[in-house]
């Protein structure tokens, strides 16, 4: 039997609609390569886990009995992973094309320690899904960090075939299990949002690359909301104290400031 090269890990809390794409597409799109699936769901009561216990007895479930969270389950996860390479992805999600090129990128560069592709929405939109790493230029207004990426992120009209990013997506995330480990994984102390930046500021700290590949595409079923707006910022906040010193700590503290200044009083005047 051939070892596991790949390790799935999927976070669920009641997530079952999802669950039968999401799972189909991996098995559609993952063939010829020796995977495994590994889903830890977060107290979900939804029938979640005894949908996949009926329907996907080939799938590692993990029942936590409290919800961890998108880092700390995620963690929980890769502890029983037995593959080299990791493939993080949600479980809203379906992926669109068959992910043995980014394999093939990762298995061939060891340079590469996270790699994205292009994510689209329900309707098949183009959506950014990599950043400028937070700085006080983009505090104030948090779309900079993906405005700063340039005209070809802005647009999805790419012109080559991967580039070098400072932070992705965690919605899809495949990395070297290596390199995972290396960096301890996901902060423990995020519970939504900004993990996923503050897990490639490790890895570019360890002197990894982040790549982002557009020609390999997944849909997204995006579940943001404006009301989730305070744990964005929040996110950002401890991302701020935990990675900033000095006068780009204090600057970055205050256009963060500005900017929950300006929702509060947006929210105040009903827009």
């Amino acid at each position: 039997m051939q070892p596991i090269e790949l390790s799935v890990i999927i976070v669920n809390y009641n997530g079952m609609k999802y669950l039968n794409g999401c799972f189909g597409s991996l098995y559609a799109q993952l063939a010829g390569i020796n995977f495994e699936i590994i889903v830890l769901d977060n107290d979900s009561k939804d029938g979640s886990c005894d949908h996949i216990k009926q329907n996907f007895k080939e799938v590692r479930l993990i029942e936590s009995t409290e919800n961890l969270g998108f880092g700390r389950g995620n963690n929980a996860a890769v502890e029983a992973a037995n593959g080299k390479y990791l493939l993080l992805i949600n479980n809203d999600t379906i992926v669109q094309d068959h992910l043995l090129p980014a394999l093939e990128f990762m298995r061939n560069d060891e340079s590469v320690g996270a790699l994205g592709i292009r994510m689209l929405d329900g309707n098949g939109n183009y959506i950014v899904a990599a950043g400028k790493f937070p700085a006080p230029v983009n505090m104030i207004r948090l779309k900079n960090m993906f405005l700063m990426m340039g005209r070809e992120f802005r647009s999805g009209n790419f012109t080559k075939p991967y580039y070098d990013v400072d932070w992705l997506g965690g919605s899809f995330l495949l990395m070297p299990k290596k390199v995972y480990d290396a960096v301890g994984g996901f902060d423990k102390d995020y519970f939504m949002y900004v993990e996923d930046v503050d897990l490639c500021k490790k890895v570019a700290n360890a002197g990894y690359r982040r790549v982002f590949m557009p020609g390999l595409s997944y849909i997204h079923f995006v579940g943001f909301s404006r009301s989730r707006d305070s744990l964005v910022v929040a996110g950002h906040e401890m991302y701020i104290r935990k990675n900033m010193a000095g006068f780009t700590k204090i600057t970055s503290l205050a256009a963060l400031g500005i900017n929950k200044l300006i929702k509060k009083v947006k929210r105040a005047l009903g827009r």
